[in-house]
């Protein structure tokens, strides 16, 4: 096993690792440190996941159940790059693609229609949403931004969009009927195993069988109700229209991956209710799935001149809606995994409350968000802001995150213990010795869920969280809410951990609307705070408060400390990586930005120093902060524009400061020795490579497919300089 493993993975930073990773191999091997990759892209996925219709050519191993082996291990030492989570729609696309290329993979069916098909379909949803991350995720998350990243960011502050006090812009969630309203949890105390049965007049159905917990898991249940889900979204776009904003709808269709989906499909529904009403049967025999999205549905009508006639009409009647795309009309409703709550919501709140409508133009907008247990944090920052207006990035503090993932910890809306409700009866988890658990009285298409966190990766949480605060010595906030089911049990493990340890007197307790509200009143004042949250709130916040702060959240340093000992050093979100790699095929320019990388390479070699007592590895590490440093102090991220620098100019770059950082050195003269004709040779070469680099952009590019793309065209794309090519080998 190499001593770092880099992962592959999809899209925008895939084809970056193209261009940096042969930079890496280089450097590294100076130090006697072996960088190799591990397949966990989608593409790479699939193929894993179908052996038996591959070629002896075409086998692809399977990757990510080794890295999952690997995590648990003391010796795991893995930079891993965001990866796609596949909503239905880009799963077919991809299957589409590798069946174009050559590969033998079956179909997803959509209605299995036998045993075959039903055992195709659970292997596929197997890779939907966030298949990945709890795989890897053997460890809880500490996540910041590099203090010369916050630095940049201060004295280089982003624009921000003016926020007025009369702006129409809100967010909508349930009252009641919800998966907050609804949820129950307990924590058991002794190991246990369970089933999840619906009883109906008819019997009982297991709905899933063979669950186990350990002593001490949190284990929690809920649904949302289909009637209040419906009549919600009927509300919602009546106020709207009468508001005259925009209707937006915001979800994790990839993190909840099964829930979500639902719920997207139920607006789709809703915003077309009277067509749905007039050609249900019609669109049903033609394969409309609302789940599916607006794209979807526009595509399997088309030619049917009543039911478009009938669409377009409804459109017209209904409120404008919040756009994905203004120019080729894809809207909100398109796809589920288009708009992603934790990107979406941030940008629209960093815009000053505004979203792009069909008419190219900006407006304030409704923001739904039918569950409500997440909706308060998005609704307390467009009320701080309507308040206070804009954030300043140039004085504003900083909020760190410390999060509780370990173990698929609050893995909410996933498979396999989340449902559609095929009919009206009760749901019951149930345990070993007859123990009725939960149950929830349910309606037929109500959508019922259950989520765990086990006693072991709840305790290290808190334990890295005290960690974290002395660290730091800021303002330290748990976002707990005592009125809910989960969150109330979670305190119960948090507070005792405090107490024994005598630093109870340094944390707060706050539900997530009220912490929303001091950590914004605390960056405000220029002060930072560590928002130590469940994992969902993790996901949301690592996005709002860096793209507020930063203007991106892929600039984060994101730790996570396996809890075997090993190290998981990731690289920051990729929600916007679809688009950059867009402007890449079109333009030949990659406005992706790899300080994420950098920043995750300096810890993983300073995390191999201290493992395996390498301290070439650790001059290395410091190295990179300096190569680092000079990408940020001299500008050289990424330009938005072709024809000026992109992510392959920031390589050459990283590189001739790091090999200029590793020459000048005093801690080990070999090293030094060995770097300073390579750091020469960049330095002499820098108008041939710069020249070269930049007579490629404008054409098009043929990369050779979007999920699985050709190595040797990717790599003439993205390694355009000879002459950087002769000196990186």
């Amino acid at each position: 096993m190499a001593d770092i493993i880099y992962t592959k993975v999809d899209e925008a930073p895939e084809l970056a690792s193209a261009s940096f990773l042969p930079i890496i191999q280089k450097f590294a091997a100076a130090a006697g440190v072996s960088v190799d990759t591990m397949d966990i892209s989608l593409a790479g996925r699939i193929l894993a996941t179908f052996p038996e219709n591959l070629t002896a050519v075409q086998h692809q191993t399977d990757d990510l159940a080794e890295l999952g082996r690997l995590v648990k291990t003391p010796e795991a030492n893995v930079i891993k790059l965001p990866n796609i989570s596949a909503s239905v729609p880009q799963l077919k696309a991809a299957i589409a693609e590798l069946k174009s290329q050559g590969f033998d993979v079956p179909d997803y069916p959509d209605a299995p229609a036998n045993d075959a098909e039903k055992a195709v379909q659970a292997r596929y949803d197997g890779m939907k949403g966030s298949a990945v991350n709890p795989v890897l995720r053997e460890g809880n998350s500490d996540r910041r931004a590099a203090k010369a990243v916050k630095s940049f960011a201060q004295k280089n502050p982003h624009r921000m969009g003016d926020w007025a006090s009369d702006s129409k812009t809100k967010v909508s969630a349930m009252s009641a009927g919800d998966f907050f309203s609804n949820e129950v949890s307990t924590t058991l105390p002794r190991e246990a195993t369970a089933k999840i049965v619906l009883s109906t007049d008819g019997g009982d159905t297991v709905l899933k069988d063979g669950l186990t917990y350990p002593a001490g898991t949190v284990v929690d249940a809920t649904y949302m109700s289909a009637s209040a889900l419906q009549a919600f979204l009927a509300d919602q776009i009546d106020q709207t229209k009468a508001e005259g904003t925009l209707f937006s709808l915001h979800m994790k269709a990839t993190m909840m991956k099964v829930s979500d989906p639902i719920i997207f499909g139920h607006a789709v529904r809703a915003f077309l209710a009277p067509v749905f009403e007039k050609h249900g049967n019609a669109m049903a025999d033609l394969g409309v799935n609302p789940n599916a999205g607006l794209g979807d549905l526009l595509a399997r009508v088309e030619g049917n001149a009543d039911i478009v006639a009938d669409i377009d009409a409804c459109m017209a009647d209904r409120p404008p809606m919040y756009m994905v795309d203004s120019d080729k009309g894809i809207t909100n409703l398109h796809v589920s995994s288009d708009v992603i709550i934790d990107a979406s919501m941030p940008a629209l709140i960093r815009a000053g409350g505004k979203g792009w409508g069909p008419d190219g133009k900006e407006h304030d907008a409704n923001c739904v968000i039918p569950d409500n247990s997440y909706a308060p944090i998005y609704d307390e920052s467009v009320k701080f802001f309507k308040e206070n207006g804009k954030l300043n990035p140039a004085t504003a503090g900083t909020v760190q995150n410390v999060g509780l993932m370990a173990q698929k910890a609050e893995e909410y809306g996933s498979h396999p213990t989340t449902f559609e409700m095929p009919s009206a009866g009760v749901v019951k988890m149930i345990l070993d010795d007859g123990t009725v658990l939960h149950e929830h009285k349910v309606e037929a298409n109500d959508i019922w869920r259950s989520a765990s966190s086990r006693k072991a990766p709840i305790e290290d949480w808190v334990n890295l969280a005290i960690a974290r605060q002395k660290a730091e010595g800021c303002r330290a906030i748990f976002w707990l809410d005592a009125n809910r089911a989960h969150d109330a049990e979670l305190i119960a493990y948090v507070m005792p951990i405090l107490e024994a340890k005598g630093v109870a007197d340094k944390f707060e307790i706050m539900a997530p609307r009220e912490a929303t509200r001091a950590s914004l009143e605390t960056i405000t004042k220029g002060e930072n705070t560590i928002a130590i949250t469940g994992n969902v709130l993790r996901d949301y916040l690592t996005d709002l408060f860096p793209i507020l702060e930063l203007a991106t959240s892929a600039k984060m340093l994101s730790i996570v400390k396996l809890m075997q000992g090993g190290g998981l050093f990731e690289t920051g979100a990729g929600g916007s990586a679809p688009k950059h790699v867009q402007q890449l095929n079109d333009e030949n320019h990659l406005r992706w930005d790899s300080l994420g990388e950098f920043c995750a390479l300096g810890e993983s070699l300073t995390f191999l120093a201290d493992t395996k007592n390498n301290e070439k590895a650790r001059v290395l590490g410091a190295a990179v902060d300096a190569a680092t440093q000079g990408i940020l102090d001299n500008g050289h991220s990424p330009s938005r524009k072709v024809g000026e620098p992109d992510n392959r100019n920031s390589h050459y770059w990283f590189a001739r400061y790091w090999a200029d950082a590793l020459a000048a050195q005093g801690g080990d003269a070999e090293l030094a020795t060995h770097f300073a004709p390579i750091a020469q040779a960049l330095s002499d070469g820098e108008a041939a490579i710069l020249s070269e680099l930049a007579a490629v952009q404008g054409p098009a590019v043929d990369l050779g497919g979007y999920y699985k793309t050709d190595a040797a065209k990717t790599a003439a794309v993205m390694r355009p300089s000879a002459t950087l090519n002769a000196i990186i080998g």
